[in-house]
């Protein structure tokens, strides 16, 4: 095949693959960030009494109520986010130099010898060489940025490790698709078991080292981004 026969065909190799896959793409499921089951302590289960006030194989007594406080018990997370944020910043820098140099002798040499060399008209043979240099450097730069969140939802979380302190290590995840464009809500933190009110759901406000994603896949989610190639010059771009 001779070479100008090659990038048509190039080209239409590249456009049937494009072709081929143009089609919404498919994504798995959220993989639940939960431990293992084998990790959760099985409490043992005593002989069931039906005449008795306190059943060894519940969990709960008369005395108890329903919050989360043991690994694998659910707690309703209520995420309440309102975050604003704005910087402002100027710089302004000037620069100004300016040298002046006289030569009397160079590499042993009188002056008049490299006159010419240096530039400097006939007229200027009896003098001394000189040389002077300037400069001049300014610098504007201006950046503002401002950002609002804001999310208002409940998420159910487990909890996965008991910590000295009643502290509560949760984690959930939300798995939300609708005609190929799917959300994921996912949350961690540490909370502690007193903050968990009467109906067993907590703040997002008063969970430590809080980590809350909220983010999606599909059309809608790539088109809110530029494509491969523009990322890849603006990588690579250095101007």
């Amino acid at each position: 095949m001779q070479a100008r026969h090659i990038i048509p065909v190039m080209a239409l190799a590249f456009a049937l693959c494009a072709a081929c896959g143009g089609g919404p793409r498919k994504h798995p499921a959220l993989q639940q960030p939960v431990v293992d089951p084998q990790e959760y302590r099985q409490e043992a289960n005593g002989p069931d009494n039906p005449g008795s006030l306190f059943a060894a194989s519940e969990q709960d007594t008369l005395f108890s109520d329903s919050r989360a406080r043991r690994v694998g018990d659910i707690v309703v997370v209520k995420l309440v986010e309102n975050t604003k944020a704005q910087n402002k910043a100027e710089t302004t820098a000037n620069k100004k130099g300016a040298n002046d140099y006289q030569v009397g002798a160079l590499m042993g040499q009188g002056s008049h010898g490299f006159i010419p060399f240096l530039g400097l008209g006939p007229t200027n043979r009896v003098g001394t060489p000189a040389l002077t240099t300037s400069s001049t450097s300014d610098l504007s730069g201006t950046g503002k940025t401002k950002r609002e969140n804001y999310v208002t939802t409940s998420l159910a979380a487990r909890v996965i490790r008991v910590l000295p302190g009643g502290l509560l290590q949760i984690e959930g995840a939300r798995e939300i698709r609708v005609n190929e464009e799917t959300e994921y809500m996912v949350v961690r933190g540490m909370v502690r078991a007193k903050d968990v009110s009467a109906d067993n759901s907590v703040l997002s406000t008063q969970i430590a080292d809080a980590s809350i994603e909220y983010y999606g896949r599909g059309v809608l989610a790539d088109k809110q981004k530029p494509g491969w190639f523009t990322r890849l010059m603006d990588n690579i771009w250095p101007f």
